[in-house]
């Protein structure tokens, strides 16, 4: 890396703009709410705008609303590009999306400070509504249902196309947004993890291998309900009982394989919920991740096989309903192998993982080179307002980002493209 590894970012700075961005949409209780298309939504991408042209960029908004700080480079070459989300969840932190936006900031603030362009154009990239719909890493990869506006109302009722015109973008000219790698050679994005695994491992650095497939089922378990005292438990049909077994199979299938794929029973409702009734019928949800579509398929056969077993000894109906699924995007191997290499030259710790969280690089990494860096997150938590990552842990992933898009400019050339 050479006289590279002198450059580092400001992390006092860093600090401050994750302050000064949380500041709107502050909670009561230190949380974040910051909807997509809200009233706070406009004016973080006001203040976002601010500081990319700041920085040296220059700004614009495409068809779907997201917003684009450009750093040119010295050569007509596709885009390094990097970002996240500056939306959040009804009560969300000040770290998750905003952080891979502001050190995409802070990157390039960095490197023009230093009277430094790369080769390749730098792109911060603040996508929207990546916590509902994700409509612009979609509409950017050209994933988005374009003939179903529906699809992207809101949960409010509001319809998208008003949404998007509030931010600057345009339904009617969505497909315009669409990039292929022509436009962006590679996409790097800075994230904290939302889970507990590099803390438990004592490292410093997540190198992502890719993001994993998402199975989700919805479940409808059918029994009879009857009189609790009356019923004996050999003439019962309760769908409670046969949901515990259910939820039991879950993890089972789940553990049983070897690797490290997840599943979830994360919504249960029983009916007729009443103390004196045996339990008619339950209804529940069944999410299942993995990197391996090979792996999510054995675990999908093993939990119809505990199904049929599960329906003829309780005498109960189960119906498995796909609701969901997510095709899995693998990070490439050389952004992968320029992350490592850079933890290595910066003397930091790094583990390899999955993210089995959804991000906008698995969109982005549909149609051009991916990877994404983790740093950790506090006991495991995102989402809620004691999220947090140490100043020191913002700057090194940033520090990381930095000198990985500098690694890939070197790297990288027209040749990869044509």
């Amino acid at each position: 890396m050479g006289t590279a590894t002198l450059l580092r970012i400001d992390r006092d700075r860093l600090q401050q703009r994750l302050d000064g961005l949380a500041s709107i949409g502050r909670l009561p209780d230190g949380g974040v709410w910051r909807i997509a298309y809200s009233d706070e939504d406009l004016a973080a991408r006001q203040w976002v705008t601010a500081a990319m042209q700041a920085a040296g960029m220059t700004v614009t908004i495409d068809a779907a609303g997201n917003l684009i700080g450009r750093y040119a480079g010295t050569e007509d070459l596709p885009a390094l590009a990097t970002g996240s989300h500056i939306d959040t969840v009804p009560t969300g932190g000040r770290y998750d999306g905003a952080l891979g936006v502001l050190a995409g900031i802070e990157a390039v603030a960095t490197l023009h400070e230093a009277g430094r362009r790369l080769r390749h154009a730098i792109e911060v990239i603040a996508f929207t509504d990546e916590e509902g719909e994700m409509i612009g890493s979609k509409a950017m990869a050209g994933t988005a249902k374009l003939s179903d506006p529906e699809h992207f109302r809101r949960l409010n009722g509001e319809a998208i196309q008003p949404c998007l015109e509030r931010v600057g973008g345009n339904w009617a000219a969505l497909p315009s947004a669409r990039r292929t790698d022509q436009d962006i050679a590679a996409y790097l994005e800075l994230h904290v993890e939302q889970g507990g695994v590099l803390e438990s491992e004592q490292c410093q650095i997540g190198v992502v291998q890719g993001i994993v497939s998402l199975q989700r089922f919805q479940v409808a378990i059918t029994g009879r309900p009857n009189h609790a005292g009356t019923t004996p438990m050999h003439l019962r049909q309760d769908a409670l009982y046969a949901a515990s077994l259910l939820v039991a199979a879950v993890h089972d299938v789940a553990v049983d394989i070897p690797g490290d794929q997840v599943a979830t029973v994360g919504l249960l409702t029983v009916a007729p919920n009443a103390a004196n009734i045996v339990p008619g019928r339950v209804e529940l949800t069944i999410d299942m991740r993995d990197l391996s579509l090979e792996t999510l398929g054995a675990m999908v056969e093993g939990l119809k096989q505990r199904i049929v077993a599960i329906q003829a000894s309780t005498g109960t109906q189960i119906e498995l309903r796909p609701q969901h699924f997510v095709e899995p995007t693998l990070a490439s191997p050389a952004v992968q192998g320029a992350i490592a290499a850079v933890c290595d030259d910066l003397n930091l710790t790094h583990y390899s993982m999955p993210s089995r969280a959804i991000h906008d690089a698995q969109e982005i990494g549909r149609f051009t080179q991916m990877g994404m860096i983790f740093v950790p997150s506090q006991a495991g938590v995102s989402h809620a307002e004691d999220e947090y990552t140490s100043p020191e842990q913002c700057g090194q992933g940033a520090d990381v980002l930095l000198h990985t898009l500098m690694a890939l400019d070197e790297q990288l050339d027209s040749a990869t493209h044509d």
